[in-house]
């Protein structure tokens, strides 16, 4: 598939999906075994907090014990900041190489003009850009502040009217996009993280509501489709704890162990399809920085001249 090609609305979305037919497979195979330890591990800080909740939270609730938490947090209190700086630091780590793949992902398949490259390949390219990675992560943070300020004013007025709500995933979209085409920029290795930006946002506004618009029905699909599976489970397990709880003699240990399967199932669904969700977002992503890149600056077809030129 060419990644170098002008595209509309309707071609964004038609190619996202084509690209995913084509390469998912060896896209998702490639992404779970690099991010594979990182998912294991903050699945497994996940388990502890839904440890602690359900036995100390929904444990206090069955005891009547309003000050279970307080007494757990006052008991305990070394070994949640241990655990919470653990948490950010691998989230942090996991979250910049998760973020960080889709781009180098793209990056090798135009350099190969496909999906033929291995794992070893895209692990050298991590290697080489770990430097601008962490370059990447300091300066989104610094600039995305105030952006931040302003999408979470715009965000409130939107809320507040039916309509605004609409345009949400637009928002949204935009502040997704502005970000990740940065980043594909910024790994070409042409421009400082600070032209990037730039060019990042001459590119959005090119084809502002075809961009935006592509990305932020991603985003909304991806949210609904999320909802919607994990709900179902959570549903279920709810009607059977019920069920428990209203029985005439209820077991505390026995509600307290179901209420953390029930969160846990809930959470590892949520954190699996949200996973694959999210990467197919950034894939759409992909598509509309390599489309508005060609617009912009010509790139295959410059490259189809040349090749005329030099078979005369």
């Amino acid at each position: 598939m060419q990644l170098y090609k002008s595209r509309d609305f309707s071609a964004y979305f038609q190619d996202t999906f084509s690209f995913l037919k084509q390469n998912g497979k060896h896209y998702f195979k490639h992404f779970f075994i690099i991010n594979g330890i990182f998912l294991i591990i903050l699945m497994v800080l996940g388990y502890f907090f839904t440890k602690f909740y359900s036995d100390i939270v929904f444990g206090g609730y069955l005891q009547n014990n309003p000050n279970a938490i307080d007494d757990y947090l006052n008991n305990n209190s070394g070994l949640i900041v241990l655990f919470v700086l653990v948490f950010i630091s691998v989230g942090l780590i996991s979250s910049l190489i998760s973020y960080a793949y889709t781009p180098i992902y793209f990056q090798l398949y135009s350099k190969h003009e496909s999906s033929n490259f291995s794992v070893k390949s895209i692990i050298d390219c991590y290697k080489l850009n770990f430097g601008k990675l962490l370059v990447f992560l300091i300066c989104g943070i610094l600039i995305g502040i105030p952006i931040l300020i302003a999408t979470g004013i715009l965000t409130f007025v939107l809320v507040i009217t039916i309509i605004g709500m609409l345009a949400l995933p637009l928002v949204l979209g935009a502040f997704m996009l502005f970000y990740s085409m940065t980043l594909m920029e910024y790994l070409e290795d042409k421009k400082g993280i600070w032209d990037s930006f730039g060019y990042s946002w001459t590119l959005m506004r090119s084809k502002f509501w075809a961009a935006i618009g592509s990305v932020g029905l991603f985003f909304l699909m991806s949210y609904v489709i999320q909802n919607v599976v994990t709900i179902i489970p959570y549903i279920f397990g709810m009607a059977s704890l019920f069920t428990t709880v209203q029985s005439p003699s209820p077991n505390p240990d026995e509600i307290g162990a179901m209420m953390m399967i029930i969160m846990l199932i809930v959470f590892f669904i949520t954190f699996v399809v949200g996973t694959i969700l999210n990467n197919i977002v950034q894939i759409n992503q992909g598509i509309v920085f390599y489309s508005l890149k060609e617009d912009k600056e010509n790139i295959n077809t410059k490259s189809i001249i040349d090749q005329i030129g030099s078979g005369e």
